[in-house]
């Protein structure tokens, strides 16, 4: 069983570690291993949002799983977080956007 300390608890704070508050928000690309579609977003809680969407509780996310990360960069609030993704959506499946993910 894992240390109480170290499992992730959210409050509204944002998840805490070890009492300690985690205020990172991570814009991530990820990448339908089903169907080769992306998908972007941002979240507060990255591991929490991957196993929802590959468990299939996202509805956008829910016919394309299993998913892959492609991509994930952090930011310490979630209107900058909502910046970047917004700047990587109005790329998407551009030239800039083959480049960032390595294509």
């Amino acid at each position: 069983m894992a240390d109480p300390a170290l499992v992730p608890r959210r409050g509204t704070a944002g998840p805490r570690y070890a009492g300690v508050a985690i205020n990172m928000f991570t814009v991530y690309i990820l990448k339908s291993i089903k169907n080769r579609r992306y998908y972007i977003g941002h979240t507060h809680d990255i591991i929490q949002r991957i196993l929802r969407h590959n468990q299939g509780r996202v509805k956008s996310t829910k016919y394309g799983a299993p998913w892959k990360i492609m991509l994930t960069e952090e930011y310490n609030s979630k209107s900058l977080a909502t910046r970047r993704e917004l700047e990587i959506k109005g790329y998407k499946s551009g030239i800039k956007f083959k480049n960032l993910i390595g294509l």
